[in-house]
């Protein structure tokens, strides 16, 4: 027996919003790493303070495409230009459906001639794979999925350190004088004997290095990376901590993949498992709409616009190019008010209804979150990734935002709640409430990378 594809799972429900409303918590979360470490508001202030330690060896998919057609593939895909992209560099990659609406993206790792890797959430490797499978294109692929599938330890651990003594704590521990590298930029160095891949990176506006190797070096280089940065004040991130540090630097992670509908993307439905994450995936908040499309967003609308190269064909092009021109919305930070977000804590403590929990540093609730975003009352936007960070003192979120009330400082409200008829399973009985939020930059740190 063949095993059940997503478009066989659509159409067991009655409609892609009623199965993603009622899947709870969902495809989210970091395997074999736990909430916390230490505790998360220390592990927050250490990637500011001193220097951050996380372990990523288990939350996302390698994907390597090997062969004479592999940068052909990815520029077929992706809205990004490769104009300049060379072995030794990575790059952010976006990919869109034929509507230009999102699917995913990642870190494309450029080795060697013909010799990729995609690294991130599986939404884009699923779509990519497909492309490599189905399509005329001479490459060879392999994969590694997350620790949460597949059976075994991965094949390499990947490892990210950030703060303002990052580099020092890698300078300590390296063999060798550590080569000056440009942002997005990688080399092979060597710890203690060992080969190790350098990533040039940072996140939370902060400087760093994303570096791995096998696997079975894994636990030796962790000491000693550890060990070194002890002087220094080093803290390992826990899910929580590493999850929240995405909504400072202005990364949407997991927004939900446009692949639920329309005819033009049957095909991929048919042949994607519906055991893969997007079978999994959840969705929760205060927007109430009942057709799909309207939770998902474009590659222009979550900040990726400066990514777009219109030089050279991709999927979506037509779309993004007419987006491109004039966007209805754009990706902006916001501050909650933070009398209102007390509020909500508060009305656990008072009799009736309380508000929906708001759990620190992060939220989660769902896979993909959207609240309704208003201004006098209308729908303007929806706020998706939202965290506390204790640098900052407060509740921040990621939001998708008409442009004329993009400007920082304006004012609008969030509508913290789900519908009252909500299934979801992870959420508690809760009135609905408003908070009042700021509009605010994205990122919202200066980038110190």
């Amino acid at each position: 027996m063949s095993p059940q594809s997503l478009e066989d799972l659509l159409g067991s429900v009655d409609s892609p919003v009623e199965m993603l409303r009622s899947q709870g918590r969902g495809a989210f979360g970091f395997p074999n790493v736990p909430d916390e470490h230490t505790t998360w508001i220390e592990e927050q202030r250490a990637w500011r303070e001193t220097c951050s330690f996380a372990d990523q060896s288990h939350h996302m998919v390698d994907f390597w495409v090997e062969g004479p057609d592999a940068l052909e593939l990815f520029s077929d895909l992706a809205v990004n230009g490769f104009e300049g992209h060379e072995p030794g560099t990575a790059k952010q990659l976006v990919l869109a459906n034929p509507e230009g609406y999102f699917i995913g993206d990642g870190i494309l790792f450029y080795f060697d001639e013909d010799d990729f890797a995609l690294v991130g959430p599986p939404q884009a490797a699923n779509w990519v794979q497909y492309h490599a499978e189905t399509g005329d294109y001479d490459v060879a692929t392999e994969r590694d999925e997350t620790s949460g599938v597949r059976d075994g330890p991965p094949t390499n651990y990947r490892y990210q350190i950030q703060g303002p003594k990052a580099l020092d704590v890698m300078q300590s521990v390296a063999d060798e004088p550590l080569p000056d590298l440009g942002f997005f930029n990688l080399t092979d160095v060597t710890i203690d004997g060992r080969e190790v891949t350098l990533l040039r990176h940072g996140m939370s506006g902060e400087p760093g290095f994303e570096f791995w190797g096998p696997w079975e070096d894994g636990e030796a280089i962790k000491r000693l990376v550890l060990d070194a940065g002890e002087e220094h004040g080093i803290r390992q991130l826990g899910g929580m901590s590493y999850g929240s540090s995405a909504v400072v630097s202005g990364w949407l992670g997991m927004p939900l993949p446009a692949v639920y509908d329309g005819e033009l993307m049957r095909d991929y439905r048919e042949w994607l498992d519906a055991r893969s994450v997007e079978g999994y995936y959840s969705i929760a908040g205060s927007l109430d709409a009942d057709g799909v499309t309207d939770y998902y967003v474009t590659p222009v609308e979550i900040g990726y616009g400066r990514l777009v190269d219109l030089d050279h064909d991709f999927v979506g092009r037509e779309a993004i190019a007419a987006e491109l021109d004039d966007p209805d919305r754009t990706l902006v930070t916001l501050e909650w008010d933070d009398d209102d977000v007390i509020d909500v804590f508060g009305s656990l403590f008072r009799d009736g209804e309380t508000k929906r929990f708001l759990q620190l540093p992060i939220p989660w609730r769902s896979t993909s979150h959207h609240d309704r975003i208003e201004k006098d009352g209308e729908l303007v936007g929806t706020s998706r990734m939202g965290a506390y960070t204790y640098n900052e003192r407060t509740m921040l979120s990621l939001a998708v935002l008409d442009v004329d009330l993009a400007e920082p400082g304006t004012e609008v409200t969030v509508v913290w709640g789900e519908p009252d008829d909500s299934a979801n399973p992870a959420v508690e009985r809760h009135e609905s409430t408003d908070i009042r939020a700021t509009v605010a930059p994205v990122p919202y740190t200066a980038d110190n990378r």
